[in-house]
């Protein structure tokens, strides 16, 4: 047997163990964008391994698949589009109007529409992805980013950098209904699944705050406290619920570490190493496994949900960002 497949054998080996370790069955696909590396690479989850790189727009930062995962939309934020790739053939088949340098989108529940986030104009771009025609535009605090959607796609939200607010936005009139202070830089926003409470995360302010979304109210903002590292080098970003609303997994940023909460108590659990500076994160649709961007060290980082550990490192292209997994 030649050192070629016995190596192979050994990786297959490594991550069928992985799998067997988290009680995964189910196999998925995992897009990562890269954002000085102008690509995406995949990543195959019953092998923990990169099986291809799709070349796509300058700058792909925010990433999501399609409700039937038959195609991948990328913000392509240095040319002012969203590019559409089939997830069969890895090619860019078409590109959609997104506004001035799109970062972040979200697909509402039913398929269509995707609302984009363009940082350069202060506004929220609604876009119907069939027809390729802008609905609306909302305008929102400076240099938006952050997309949340409430569970019945019936709120919007999104987070001003600048601002330091989360708007939120009725998806039936296009209106900002309300505006929630948080601390600075809020750069993600994730809702619980029953819909009751919003997660915001701040960057520079260093903490998350949870929003009653009946009341509008911030009701806790957590605090994160890590031995040995310095308070301004942690900077929340990427923020994951499991759907039971018993665990949230916050990136850290330049912290290099994914913290992992009680989300009924909100108290910090621990810590866990990743890679340089994360950023984004995604759950595998069965929630068994969890993928870090490590922007700095140019890697993946897995997580198995339920033992809290990291089980591997994956390699992928120049400045990881955005991370999405397919839905079946």
């Amino acid at each position: 047997m030649s050192r070629c497949v016995k190596a192979g054998l050994s990786v297959a080996a490594l991550a069928a163990g992985l799998l067997a370790a988290s009680g995964s069955a189910e196999a998925y696909t995992v897009y990562v964008t890269n954002e000085k590396g102008n690509s995406v690479s995949v990543i195959d989850t019953s092998t923990l391994t990169v099986t291809g790189t799709w070349k796509v727009g300058r700058r792909p930062r925010g990433v999501t698949t399609s409700k039937d995962g038959k195609e991948l939309f990328v913000c392509a934020s240095d040319d002012d589009r969203i590019d559409v790739l089939d997830t069969a053939s890895g090619k860019v088949v078409r590109s959609l109007r997104s506004g001035p340098d799109p970062e972040q989108f979200i697909l509402a529940p039913e398929g269509n529409p995707l609302y984009v986030a363009n940082e350069d104009d202060s506004q929220v771009t609604v876009l119907d992805i069939e027809k390729n025609k802008i609905l609306a535009e909302v305008p929102v605090g400076v240099e938006p980013e952050g997309m949340g959607l409430s569970p019945d796609g019936k709120v919007l939200v999104n987070t001003s950098e600048t601002t330091n607010m989360a708007h939120f936005i009725d998806t039936k009139t296009f209106q900002v209904i309300d505006n929630v202070l948080v601390d600075a830089r809020p750069r993600f926003a994730e809702f619980t699944a029953d819909g009751k409470f919003l997660w915001v995360s701040a960057e520079v302010g260093g903490t998350v705050s949870v929003i009653d979304v009946a009341t509008r109210r911030v009701v806790k903002k957590i605090s994160f406290k890590i031995p040995s590292v310095n308070d301004e080098a942690i900077q929340p970003v990427g923020i994951r619920i499991t759907k039971d609303g018993a665990k949230a997994f916050v990136a850290l940023g330049p912290a290099n570490r994914v913290a992992v909460i009680d989300a009924k108590t909100y108290e910090v659990e621990k810590y866990l190493p990743v890679g340089q500076r994360v950023w984004q994160l995604a759950f595998t649709p069965d929630q068994k496994l969890l993928f870090s961007t490590n922007g700095t060290s140019n890697d993946v980082s897995v997580i198995d949900v339920e033992a809290g550990k990291v089980v591997k490192s994956i390699p992928v292209g120049l400045l990881p960002w955005g991370v999405a997994v397919s839905p079946q």
